[in-house]
């Protein structure tokens, strides 16, 4: 049967949710009648739930009840007084129910499973932060359960222990030897004990939390009944709080004895104020900080209620009822019983002798066994929480196989190999031996605990998903930050420096948590918040308050088979500049005749391709009857708000072969040696090889990003140009990046003639144009821009921008190259500038126009040169729509002149640049005129390795601050 207890902190029964994730047992596998003698059975050993005051009120005030009721209530009263010791407790409980309020208002939003306060946290902000955390709060219950051990020792020692400086003993009861090695051995022995009790069964403990609850509650009764019923006494304080180790003969020794006044006015007066001075069981000089971290321990017993949410009859009912019932109850005791103590109570007995219940008790065996009974179930609830959030940690495997052995359990369901390394923990704390050197530890790793509650529930609250409706309602996200704060605060009070190790150890864990990368389905808080805070803000991004100061490129590059385009997707996330980048791809079909939506089994395999090449992008996918249709949808959808592409890239359309950059190893030795393979491996390939394979030269490359020639045509390619630059954007064709790589390309050899040089060329003259030489409209200032943004990338910080200046005979060369030379220097644009002659070039255009012919026949050449510089420098003053138009006389652009001015591209460029960036004019407006402004784009870029036609709509450079 599987063991549980009331007591338990961290009870990791069986769920809904865990049973699902765990495979039934072998005689469990069948199904049963509902008849069957096996069925009965099973509804017989099913454990009943439990009520709001068994389930949760007992557990909590167990918890809470321990060290501090019996041992401490005295001991913070005589060092801080009446006063800063109720102070102390309204500020512990203010901090504790803001935590309550957090730990109801998760616990009240769905089934809350094992691992209690871990479980929360971890479910809420992730694997990563609830896994340390999780580790924390393991920590925190072993050094807890050392805690209650050295407690119960303690009292033990105090009862029946030999004085420690060899004095007659006071009582006849008093044989055991003390010191710290005996201490040590009998913390070991009781330690031992919980160790039995966790590996025979918590069922037993379970049984006995009732019982344990009436004897505390009867020690309680009889407390506050001999404060009335006992008269003035004086008590013997132990030796061990008379010995003074710096009295010498010139100073008193401590006094031997102490009052019990009873109720008297003046011993309230004196014990109103603080009165701090060293603690005898250590040594060391108390302060409000150390007073308050013994104090604190009363107040960690908190969560002990919501962790027994699987045996509660309806949790969401019970827990924050029954833990505010055991919080409002605690709280009242603790002060009624300060009040007490500081009326009846001189101040030495207080600071002297931490037992005094026991003295001034109508029977002292009755404190015995109320501090024997509360110690030793708190020792053993916190040594079986320990063991039950180690085993949640393991078996939600975020540490890989370093916890695995921590999963195994018994045939009853017992952790034991967890109990055994809990246990093991606890005898290590042990070796500390005093009850107040580890308790600042145990209050901070609690607190630090509390505070990642309330991080949750804020978390939660701020997120504002609409999952996030607790029943219980009665906090806001100022209880959570109130909470954190208080913890925050009053851990760097507690002790700075274990306070700063816990957060530095925390964050360890979390880096750690993180970089093994645990896989989980629980969901991630900060997903949620990121939500919230991009909605925000671009909600907050106006588009009417754009500037060209501010502009950057928001790019959409159409891909249609990512394997023949990885060179070219990486190259464009290099000059995006920390813009909107989206890969968008167009499946040509009807849903109509569709079952389905074929696009989204796809995604996980875009998003894996954006993980594997490590890029910043999105993926817009959609489903067009044409390409040229898919385009406009994208262009028109993709993005939100004020962030949505200003930028269309496309691959070329040319015949190029292409390339698979996707390979995958394993499946391309699969596909050599059996062809059918690939068919039947294609389900268990990661998502990343998921994409169509190539299917030779039919594919348009870099190209590929429409598929095949057979269903984009030439028109269709240049209307989809014209379209986008219709919408006011940006277009750039992108050529020969089927073969680039990026690291090849920036680490040429030393042997090169650049000597290692990397170089980008920038052609800013609209080559289709020649009679134009202008390198100032919208369009070429378009190019510098970009290849400036490339360049200011950190992987092309070392390339050299050269500026190549086309210019004709009888131009002023040095004229044109200074004023190139100002404006780069105006717009902040490092490059170098290379003039290069094109007369022979511009020959071959005008040889093939009628009115050249004409000219020649009635004009001397002086004539003809000084016309042709009288257009030049008319052109320079008009607007961009002549220059960046295509031109009228299309069709008398010859095929020598494109070709020469290829060549002219080639020659003038040496060494090869990585990328060239070259000017793109409009498409005619004549769609008859398309195929033949496609054929001269493509002698015009004929092997010119990777090339950008770019052509810019909008401004995007400014002079001004």
């Amino acid at each position: 049967m599987t063991e549980r207890t009331p007591l338990l902190h961290y009870r990791l029964s069986t769920s809904v949710n865990e049973s699902e994730r765990r495979p039934p047992p072998a005689g469990q596998a069948l199904a049963q009648h509902p008849g069957s003698p096996r069925q009965r059975s099973t509804q017989q050993r099913q454990p009943k739930k439990l009520s709001i005051f068994f389930g949760v009120v007992i557990p909590t005030l167990l918890s809470m009840f321990s060290v501090v009721v019996f041992l401490r209530i005295g001991f913070v009263v005589g060092q801080s007084g009446l006063y800063q010791a109720i102070a102390m407790f309204l500020v512990a409980y203010f901090i504790i129910c803001m935590t309550v309020l957090s730990v109801c208002a998760i616990s009240t939003n769905g089934a809350l499973d094992a691992g209690g306060a871990y479980y929360m946290i971890s479910r809420a902000l992730g694997p990563e932060f609830g896994g340390s955390i999780g580790i924390m709060f393991f920590f925190a219950n072993v050094c807890g359960s050392a805690l209650y051990v050295l407690g119960l020792v303690e009292a033990i020692v105090a009862t029946f222990g030999v004085p420690e400086d060899g004095s007659l003993a006071t009582s006849a009861y008093q044989v055991l030897p003390s010191g710290y090695w005996w201490s040590l051995l009998y913390a070991t022995g009781v330690a031992l004990l919980c160790l039995l009790v966790c590996l025979v069964g918590a069922h037993i403990y379970a049984k006995a939390t009732f019982l344990i609850f009436l004897v505390v509650m009867f020690v309680l009764g009889t407390i506050f009944i001999s404060f009335f019923a006992v008269g003035p006494r004086t008590i013997v304080l132990p030796s061990s709080a008379t010995f003074n180790p710096t009295a010498n003969r010139t100073g008193p020794p401590f006094p031997t004895s102490a009052n019990f006044t009873g109720f008297k006015l003046d011993t309230l007066l004196g014990n109103l104020w603080a009165n701090y001075t060293v603690d005898y069981t250590t040594g060391n000089m108390m302060t409000f900080a150390t007073v308050f971290a013994v104090m604190f321990n009363g107040c960690t017993g908190i969560m002990a209620g919501s962790n027994m949410s699987g045996d509660l009859k309806n949790p969401s009912y019970a827990i924050p009822r029954g833990t505010i019932t055991a919080v409002i109850f605690t709280f009242i005791i603790y002060n009624l019983l300060s009040v007490l103590v500081a009326c009846s109570c001189d101040r030495i007995l207080l600071q002297r002798d931490y037992s005094f219940l026991r003295d001034i008790n109508i029977w002292n065996p009755f404190v015995t066994i109320g501090v024997y009974s509360s110690t030793l179930s708190a020792a053993m609830s916190n040594l079986i929480g320990a063991s039950r959030i180690l085993y949640a940690l393991a078996r939600d495997d975020l540490f890989g196989k370093v916890l695995s052995p921590a999963k195994k359990t018994s045939h009853s369901g017992n952790p034991w190999v967890s109990v055994l390394i809990s246990w093991f923990l606890v005898q290590l704390v042990l070796f500390s031996g005093k009850l107040n050197t580890i308790a600042s530890i145990v209050t901070i790793f609690f607190l630090l605990v509390y505070a990642a509650v309330d991080l949750a529930c804020l978390a939660l609250e701020w997120a504002s998903a609409p999952n996030f409706r607790p029943t219980f309602r009665y906090f806001t996200w100022h209880t959570c930050v109130l909470g954190i704060v208080g913890c925050a605060v009053m851990m760097f009070l507690i002790n700075a420096i274990y306070a700063s190790a816990s957060i530095a150890f925390m964050l360890l864990l979390l880096l750690l948590i993180h970089y093994l990368s645990p896989t989980s389905s629980w969901g991630y808080i900060s997903q949620a918040l990121i939500f919230h805070q991009v909605r925000k803000y671009l909600l907050m991004l106006d588009v009417r308050k754009d500037h060209v100061k501010f502009w950057r490129p928001q790019v959409l590059l159409m891909v249609s088979n990512p394997r023949s385009s990885v060179g070219l997707i990486t190259f464009i996330n290099d000059i995006k500049k920390s813009g909107l980048y989206v890969l968008g791809h167009v499946q040509l079909g009807d849903l109509n005749t569709l079952p389905s939506d074929p696009l989204q089994s796809q995604y996980d395999s875009w998003l894996s391709l954006v993980d594997h090449l490590n890029i910043k992008a999105f993926v817009n996918l959609t489903l067009a009857d044409s390409v040229r249709h898919g385009v406009q949808h994208l262009l028109f959808i993709s993005g939100l708000g004020g962030m949505r592409p200003n930028t269309l890239v496309l691959g070329f359309y040319d015949d190029c072969l292409p390339k698979d950059k996707l390979i995958d190893p394993v499946l391309s030795t699969s596909q050599s040696t059996d062809p059918s393979a690939s068919s039947q491996e294609f389900d268990q390939q990661p998502p990343l090889f998921h994409f169509a394979s190539l299917r030779g030269s039919s594919d348009r490359q870099d190209c590929g990003e429409f598929g095949d020639g057979k269903v984009l045509g030439p028109q269709e390619y240049v209307a989809i140009i014209a379209d986008a630059m219709k919408m006011l954007k940006n277009v750039v064709l992108a050529r020969y990046f089927n073969n680039f790589d990026r690291a090849e390309v920036l680490s040429p050899p030393s042997s090169s003639p650049g000597k290692g040089a990397v170089y980008v060329d920038v052609w800013p003259v609209n080559l289709l144009r020649p009679d134009s030489c202008s390198y100032v409209d919208t369009c070429s200032l378009f190019l510098l821009q970009i290849a400036c943004i490339l360049n200011m990338v950190r992987a092309w910080r070392k390339a050299r921008l050269r500026l190549f200046l086309c210019v004709e005979e009888g131009r002023s060369v040095r004229g044109s190259e200074e004023k190139l030379g100002q404006l780069l220097k105006e717009l902040r644009i490092k490059a170098q500038v290379y003039t290069v002659p094109w007369d022979q070039q511009v020959a071959l255009h005008w040889q093939r126009q009628g009115e050249w012919g004409k000219k020649q026949l009635s004009q001397s050449p002086d004539t003809i040169k000084e016309e042709k510089k009288q257009r030049a420098d008319e052109e320079e003053e008009n607007d961009d729509d002549y220059v960046n138009s295509f031109p009228s006389n299309t069709t008398r652009l010859s095929d020598d002149y494109l070709s020469a001015v290829n060549k002219l591209i080639l020659d003038s460029a040496r060494p090869a640049p990585a990328v060239r960036f070259l000017y793109l004019p409009r498409p005619p407006a004549d769609t008859r005129r398309y195929t033949t402004y496609l054929h001269q784009l493509q002698l015009l870029t004929q092997d010119l390795g990777p090339t950008l036609l770019i052509h810019g709509v909008t401004p995007v450079i400014t002079t001004d601050l």
